[in-house]
Parts: C-alpha cells; structure tokens; sequence
C-alpha cells in the first residue's frame, strides 16, 4: 500500500548546501539525498566533465521526501527567501507515493 508525499527538489550551488539542509533539518525533515551535478541554465553551464578549481563553485541536487505539505512549503518558502536573491536555485515539489510512511 502507497501513502501520499509532498517531494521537494532543490537544485542550488554547492556553496550554499550546508545552509539548506540545515533549513530542511531545522523543518522537521527526517532526512535528505544530496547528488552532485552538472547542467546548463540562466546562469550558464556547470560541467560535470571538467575538474573545477573551487569545488563549492558545482551544483547539487538535493531531495526531500516528507508526509506533511505544510512542511514542504515551509522548506521551500525558506530556502527560497534565504538564498535565491543572492544565489542561483531553483525549488519545485511534486506530490508521489511513498511505502512505509513512518520513515517521512
């Protein structure tokens, strides 16, 4: 049997990882999957081919999966407030299904 979750995906630079999962912490999250990526936007391309000279200067991918929709727009609300005047983001949630509930 499947439950419905709110998932919010937050693609941002490196720099300001640590900033964000502390937010979705401070939420009540009970957890987070960061990966590391690449990709072209308004802001130019970020290569996951080439080394980089400053490793926070990269993109991540970071995931959240939580149960409330509340929490989700909370999250979302905040780091969009906190970083994305002086940073490069993007936010966007998506309503899935998720087994065992009790893990969100």
């Amino acid at each position: 049997m499947t439950y419905k979750a709110t998932k919010i995906t937050i693609v941002s630079e490196k720099l300001i990882q640590s900033g964000i999962t502390r937010i979705v912490e401070d939420e009540g999250a009970a957890g987070y999957t960061v990966i590391e990526g690449g990709g072209k936007g308004q802001h130019g391309v970020r290569s996951t081919d080439r080394p980089k000279v400053v490793g926070a200067f990269g993109i991540v991918k970071i995931e959240v999966v939580v149960a409330d929709r509340g929490v989700a727009d909370a999250i979302a609300d905040k780091v969009a407030a906190s970083y994305f005047e002086n940073y490069a983001g993007i936010v966007y949630l998506e309503e899935v299904e998720v087994l065992r509930p009790k893990k969100f």
